[in-house]
C-alpha cells in the first residue's frame, strides 16, 4: 500500500488523539496480557514455575490441549468437503431448487455460536425431536448419543461453512467462462476442467478458509461446552472450568497463552507456505460463469441427493427452534407437539416483559457501541498510518491486529485479572467499571477485521481528492469529514453492521465479563440450553433465537449492501416520480 508522506504543520488535537490511541492499546491490549504473564511466573516478588507443573501434570489441562488440536484438523478436512459442496452446488454445477438450497446454506451466516448449537441440541440431545424418534424406533438406544468427539464435529462442519459461502462463493464467480468453453470445445471432460481449471484459481482461496478454519477449531469454544460432554473437551471450556476456582486461575491462563502462541506459530507457518505456493491464473478478460450441467446421470442423482441431505441436516434445527418457539412448556417439556401446543404467549412475555426483553436490550446496547467504537478506532489509526510522518506511526497498525493473534478467552481473562484483582474497585465493587471493561473486551476483538476491512476501502480513495482538498486551504479534520469519510462511508457502514451481527450472541467474551444483573443474550441462551434449566427458561430461549435470527438477517442484508442499494434505489425513484409531477 502506498503511504502519503507528507510534511504538515504541527496539530496539537492530532498530537492528543495519537497519545489517547496509545494508552488505550497500551492499557487495554498489551498490558493486561503482559500482566497476565508477569503474574502466572512472579509470586510475592520471586520467579517461579509452579504453573508448569500444575499445567503438565493435569490430565484434563493435556487432554483439552490434544482434543483441540485433533479437532482443529478434522475440520480442516470436514468443512472445506461440506463448505466446498455447498458452493458447488448452488453456485457451479446446475442443481434443481439452488436458490432455496442457497437459503439454507447460508443459515450460518446468521445462526452461530452458542444459538446454533443449542439448535442442534434441541434436535439430537437426550430430549431432542430425532432422539424420542430413534428411541421409539430403538427403546434401548443410549438417549445420551449425541455427546462427545463426534457430536462436536457434527455440529461445528455444517456451523463453520459460512467462510465458504462469503469468500468461496465469490471465487466461483470471479472464473472465466471462456476458458471453460474453450476447454470443452477441445473435448476436456466435466471432471477435467473442474481439477485443471477451476480448482488451480480456487486454490488461494481454499488455503485462506482453511486457516480460518484451523484457527476456528483451535479456539472452538460452545459445541465443546454444550455437546462435548465429559469425554471431549478442549482448550477454551477448559480455561472457563479453571478460570472460576483461584488456584486454578493461572492454570487457565497458561493454557489461555499457550492457545494464542499455537496461533502465533500456525498463522507465521501457514503464511509462509502460501507466499511459497504456486497458484494459476487463467485470463485476464473474463465472462460470466454459466452453471454447468452434470451429464452423467448417476453422478446427477448422487449432486442432488447429496443436495437435499445437507439441505434437511441445515434446515431441521431452525424449523425446530421456530416451531418450539411457539410453543407452551407442556410441549417443550414432552415433546409431543399438537395442534394445541401452539401459543403466543412466549412472544407477548418478551415484548411485555421487562425482565425477558432485557437481555436484548442488553446486548444490543454492547454490540451496537463495541461495532461504532471498533470502527472509529479503526479510521483513525488507519489515517495516521496512511499518512504516516515517520515510522513510528507504524505501531498504530500493530495495535490494530494484535487481538488477531489472541483468542478471545486469553483478551477477557487478561482484562478479568488486570483489572479484578489488581484494581478490584473499579471491576467488582462498581458497576459502572465492569459494564465499561465488558464494553472494552467486545470493543477490542472486533479491532482487527475492523482495521483491515476500512484499511482496503482507503484504497478506493483518490489522493488528487485530498491535495486539492489541502490546496484549497481546507484543514485535516475538514478533508477528513468532508472528502475521506463520505468515499468510504459504506465500508464503514458494512463494518459497523457486521461487528453489530457477530457480537448478538456473544458467549466466548460475556462469560468472563458480564455483570449479573446485566446478562447478554449469549449468557442468557446457553443457560436455556442446559439440561437443568426451567421449561420457561427453556421456551424463551427459543424466542430469543428466533428473534436473533431475524435481526442478524436484516444486519447481513444491509452489511452486504444489497439493503444499502435498495434503499438507494428507492430514493431515486421518489426524486424521479417527483421531477416527473414538476414537470407535468
Amino acid at each position: 500500500m502506498k503511504h502519503i508522506i507528507r510534511k504538515q504543520s504541527f496539530s496539537i488535537q492530532t498530537l492528543i488523539l495519537k497519545i489517547v490511541i496509545i494508552w488505550a492499546i497500551a492499557a487495554f491490549v498489551i498490558y493486561p496480557n503482559v500482566n497476565l504473564m508477569i503474574g502466572m511466573f512472579y509470586k510475592n516478588g520471586q520467579f517461579s514455575t509452579e504453573v508448569f507443573s500444575k499445567v503438565f501434570s493435569s490430565a484434563r489441562a493435556m487432554k483439552s490441549l490434544v482434543n483441540s488440536f485433533i479437532l482443529a484438523f478434522t475440520l480442516v478436512v470436514t468443512v472445506n468437503i461440506v463448505g466446498t459442496l455447498s458452493v458447488l452446488l448452488t453456485e457451479y454445477w446446475d442443481i434443481k431448487g439452488a436458490k432455496v438450497l442457497k437459503l439454507a446454506y447460508m443459515s450460518s451466516l446468521i445462526y452461530g455460536g452458542v444459538v446454533l448449537v443449542s439448535g442442534y441440541k434441541y434436535v439430537y440431545g437426550a430430549n431432542g425431536l430425532l432422539t424420542k424418534l430413534l428411541l421409539m424406533i430403538v427403546p434401548g438406544m443410549n438417549p445420551n448419543w449425541f455427546v462427545g468427539y463426534g457430536a462436536v464435529v457434527f455440529v461445528m462442519t455444517f456451523s463453520c461453512t459460512q467462510n465458504h459461502m462469503m469468500f468461496l462463493k465469490n471465487a466461483i464467480h470471479g472464473l472465466d467462462y471462456h476458458t471453460i468453453e474453450a476447454a470443452k470445445n477441445m473435448g476436456a471432460s466435466g471432471s477435467r476442467i473442474f481439477f485443471k481449471i477451476v480448482m488451480p484459481v480456487l486454490k488461494p482461496t481454499f488455503f485462506a478458509i482453511t486457516i480460518l478454519t484451523f484457527l476456528t477449531g483451535l479456539g472452538a469454544m460452545s459445541a465443546p461446552l454444550i455437546v462435548g460432554g465429559d469425554a471431549f473437551q478442549t482448550i477454551n471450556p477448559m480455561i472457563i472450568t479453571f478460570a472460576k476456582s483461584s488456584y486454578s486461575r493461572e492454570v487457565a491462563a497458561f493454557l489461555a497463552i499457550l492457545l494464542g502462541l499455537a496461533t502465533m506459530l500456525l498463522l507465521a507457518v501457514f503464511s509462509k507456505i502460501e507466499k511459497g505456493g504456486n497458484y494459476i491464473s487463467v485470463s485476464k478478460t473474463k465472462a460470466k460463469l454459466r452453471k454447468q450441467k452434470i451429464n452423467n446421470p448417476v453422478c446427477r442423482l448422487l449432486a442432488h441427493a447429496v443436495a437435499y441431505v445437507m439441505f434437511v441436516i441445515y434446515v431441521i434445527p431452525i424449523i425446530l427452534v421456530i416451531v418450539y418457539s411457539f410453543c407452551d412448556s407442556l410441549t417443550i417439556k414432552t415433546g409431543n407437539i399438537t395442534m394445541a401446543s401452539f401459543t403466543a404467549a412466549n412472544y407477548q412475555k418478551l415484548f411485555t416483559s421487562a425482565d425477558a426483553v432485557k437481555p436484548y436490550l442488553v446486548s444490543i446496547v454492547y454490540s451496537l457501541l463495541a461495532a461504532v467504537a471498533a470502527a472509529v478506532i479503526a479510521v483513525i489509526c488507519v489515517r495516521f498510518v496512511r499518512a504516516a510522518k515517520h515510522k513510528y506511526d507504524v505501531f498504530f497498525e500493530w495495535g490494530m491486529l494484535v487481538p488477531w493473534l489472541l483468542p478471545s478467552t486469553l483478551i477477557a481473562l487478561g482484562l478479568t485479572i488486570t483489572y479484578g484483582e489488581r484494581h478490584a474497585i473499579l471491576f467488582h465493587y462498581v458497576m459502572v467499571g465492569t459494564l465499561v471493561l465488558m464494553l472494552v473486551g467486545y470493543t477490542v476483538v472486533k479491532l482487527p477485521f475492523s482495521y483491515r476491512m476500512i484499511k482496503a476501502a482507503f484504497f478506493s480513495i483518490d489522493d488528487d481528492l485530498e491535495e486539492a482538498a489541502k490546496c484549497m486551504g481546507a484543514s485535516t479534520f475538514y478533508t477528513m469529514v468532508k472528502v475521506i469519510l463520505p468515499v468510504i462511508f459504506p465500508a464503514i457502514m458494512s463494518v459497523i453492521i457486521l461487528n453489530f451481527n457477530g457480537m448478538l450472541s456473544d458467549y466466548d467474551l460475556s462469560v468472563f465479563l458480564y455483570h449479573p444483573l446485566f446478562q447478554p443474550l449469549g449468557i442468557v441462551i446457553k443457560a436455556a440450553s442446559d439440561e437443568s434449566a426451567a421449561i420457561d427458561a427453556k421456551a424463551m430461549g427459543f424466542v430469543y433465537t428466533v428473534v436473533l435470527m431475524i435481526l442478524s438477517s436484516v444486519a447481513l442484508y444491509f452489511g452486504q449492501g444489497n439493503g444499502m442499494a435498495a434503499i438507494r434505489r428507492f430514493k431515486q425513484r421518489r426524486i424521479q416520480r417527483k421531477t416527473i409531477k414538476e414537470l407535468k
